[in-house]
């Protein structure tokens, strides 16, 4: 049969074979992986077409929303190559041709920009279909919208004030405030998650001792460590003086002994005490008020 013989004896019948390794033909290749976008945020793909041979390439273009395409908002859809635009997701048709040089391979970039009106978990999926007289191939590309995190400059020391009236404000109307921190050792910001940016701005127009939103947003690494609660016993060392505040030893003044990081305890010898006892008790129910030099 022709499919056991070799290559070269196929030639010799005169059965001709396309070998993609060497490049003939016609694909679509390069990045696809899903973007997660925020709200008014872009998102971007770069790829490759190429063909075996100088050609006209035809482009067709599918484009839905999700995850309900009646009611979902629309997506700003724009193909690039290097010379500039070549199409983008307004125009009423759909499809386009060009020609490619082959066999260099012809760069080209998707871009979307998701609505500032989608919300959580919005999607748009764009199939581009390529064909030519060599051959045809596609690729899908698909964006999510998610949250944006921003941070809200306020007036020294009235964080908390702002972010509960923002928090009052956010019960109000589009639900598009997710999340509201103010971490104590964070002055003059209070950190906002929401989706809407323009919405959020609006929101905060007329809160007293709210200032602007910073430009950008803040990613999750950025602020994790406010996230992730610190042990009751950073900060303590052995040797600290500190008063017990609360239990029955408290108002007490101690010399801290030793330190249990694992269950966030401490030993202390209370100094006033006529026999000095060790006296065991909870990171957060000590305050330091001397360290050891």
């Amino acid at each position: 049969m022709a499919d056991e013989l070799p290559a070269r004896a196929l030639i010799g019948l005169g059965i001709y074979m396309t070998d993609t390794r060497f490049g003939s033909g016609l694909r679509i290749e390069g990045d696809n992986d899903e973007k997660r976008v925020p709200a008014g945020g872009i998102g971007s793909w770069q790829f490759q077409v190429q063909s075996g041979a100088k050609e006209e390439v035809h482009f067709a273009f599918s484009v839905n929303t999700g995850p309900d395409p009646d009611n979902a908002p629309e997506w700003n859809v724009v193909l690039y190559d290097t010379m500039g635009e070549l199409w983008n997701g307004s125009q009423s048709k759909k499809e386009f041709s060009l020609e490619i040089e082959g066999p260099q391979a012809k760069e080209f970039t998707l871009e979307v920009t998701a609505p500032k009106g989608a919300r959580y978990g919005d999607t748009v999926t764009i199939t581009i279909d390529v064909s030519s007289p060599s051959g045809s191939d596609s690729m899908s590309f698909r964006a999510v919208a998610r949250q944006s995190i921003l941070a809200l400059k306020t007036q020294i020391d009235q964080e908390k004030s702002v972010a509960d009236s923002l928090t009052s404000k956010a019960r109000m109307g589009e639900e598009d405030v997710f999340a509201i921190l103010s971490p104590t050792n964070l002055r003059g910001y209070v950190l906002v998650e929401g989706m809407n940016t323009d919405r959020l701005r609006e929101k905060v127009r007329d809160i007293r001792k709210a200032r602007t939103f910073v430009d950008g947003e803040t990613s999750l690494t950025e602020i994790d460590h406010y996230l992730t609660p610190l042990s009751t016993v950073v900060g303590i060392m052995e040797g600290d003086l500190v008063e017990l505040v609360a239990g029955p030893f408290k108002g007490e003044k101690a010399r801290v002994q030793q330190i249990d990081e694992g269950k966030e305890e401490i030993t202390v010898e209370l100094v006033e005490a006529m026999v000095p006892i060790p006296v065991t008790v909870r990171g957060d129910n000590v305050r330091v008020i001397e360290k050891e030099r």
